[in-house]
């Protein structure tokens, strides 16, 4: 946490609370507080945008993450943005639609610092760095200059990034770098909560989806633990290679991974899933050759409960494993034409 030493003394051109000296001990502390009780990136990347907005009284603070970490796919931007009523408010912004992103993040891989905007305004480029590896940046935007800033924002930078680490630690599967089954439960309750598309709107739903190696222990025991290892990290990257930023990747140990995945109805949810099992039963494995791939999904409703949805998708899971392997099925559909009558209903994930 930086120090209070580490902001310089007031100017003119400083916030409110810092010119005027009044708590300013305190409130760093009570922000350094808030910020640091997140316990998932998602909050942690609110919490840090807003946080510097309120205190550098910004117009706008943006965090751009990239995408050198194996576990994040693509560059990405959070925005937190002072709105018309002179609220803030954070949300994720595609790098594709900021022309600036690219730029701004090898700028601050340099060595970042103050910049005059195009139109007048202030910016403070800090870059995030983890381990001596460049994991993001932070630009914050406003009316005033922010050079004596810059000290507070480098050590939320450093805070941030030390976090982001534990959390990744936590969060994350030692081998393949997917979510583990530990964030499982938060990313699925956040999805079974979201606002649904009204009746004649157009808009994604949720789906969860089961996927399961065929044969892997056959795999294990005819070219030993190491390519099996080898074929799970494969997946993996199939996994990355197949589906958006926005639908969290799994791996529930073993050979079973999950993803939540958004589709706007069944049929483009089987044609996703279809094009990931394709890839995988199409990639060449080496020394092990061939592997495919058995799918079993179903939709996340409003006020499901998340046993029940995980339920779902692993008895369309067991009967693609029983009905030949390397296929892909939806728990509906089954059900709809009677096709789960009489089937043993033991799935292969355990429930919570």
């Amino acid at each position: 946490m930086p120090s209070a030493a580490a902001v310089p003394s007031p100017s003119a051109d400083a916030p409110d609370w810092v010119a005027s000296g009044e708590d300013t001990q305190a409130r760093l502390v009570d922000t350094v507080a808030h910020f640091t009780h997140q316990r998932d990136t998602e909050a942690l990347d609110h919490s840090l945008t807003l946080s510097l907005a309120e205190l550098a009284d910004a117009r706008a603070v943006t965090l751009y993450k990239y995408a050198g970490d194996r576990a994040v796919p693509q560059d990405l931007l959070i925005r937190c943005r002072r709105n018309a009523l002179g609220r803030y408010s954070v949300e994720p912004v595609p790098c594709a639609d900021d022309a600036d992103a690219g730029r701004l993040l090898r700028q601050g891989e340099r060595d970042g610092g103050c910049v005059r905007l195009r139109d007048g305004g202030y910016g403070l480029l800090v870059p995030i760095r983890h381990d001596g590896r460049m994991i993001g940046a932070l630009m914050l935007e406003s009316a005033h200059p922010l050079e004596m800033l810059r000290p507070l924002v480098e050590g939320f930078a450093r805070i941030y990034a030390n976090y982001v680490g534990l959390i990744d630690e936590s969060e994350r599967d030692k081998l393949t770098g997917l979510y583990n089954r530990r964030s499982f439960e938060r990313h699925l309750q956040q999805r079974v909560h979201a606002p649904r598309p009204r009746a004649g709107e157009e808009g994604s739903r949720a789906w969860l989806a089961i996927m399961d190696i065929d044969h892997f222990k056959r795999i294990n025991d005819t070219w030993g633990h190491l390519y099996g290892d080898e074929v799970i990290l494969m997946i993996a990257q199939q996994m990355r290679a197949s589906f958006r930023h926005g639908d969290p990747l799994f791996r529930f140990g073993g050979e079973e991974f999950v993803v939540l995945l958004a589709a706007v109805d069944a049929t483009a949810a089987q044609a996703a899933l279809d094009r990931f099992r394709t890839r995988v039963q199409e990639h060449t494995f080496p020394q092990v050759g061939r592997v495919t791939v058995s799918v079993g999904f179903a939709a996340i409703g409003a006020g499901d409960y998340p046993a029940t949805v995980l339920d779902r998708a692993d008895k369309a899971l067991y009967f693609a494993k029983n009905h030949g392997r390397n296929q892909v099925h939806n728990y509906d559909f089954l059900r709809a034409r009677g096709a789960l009558e009489g089937e043993l209903a033991i799935g292969s994930v355990d429930l919570f």
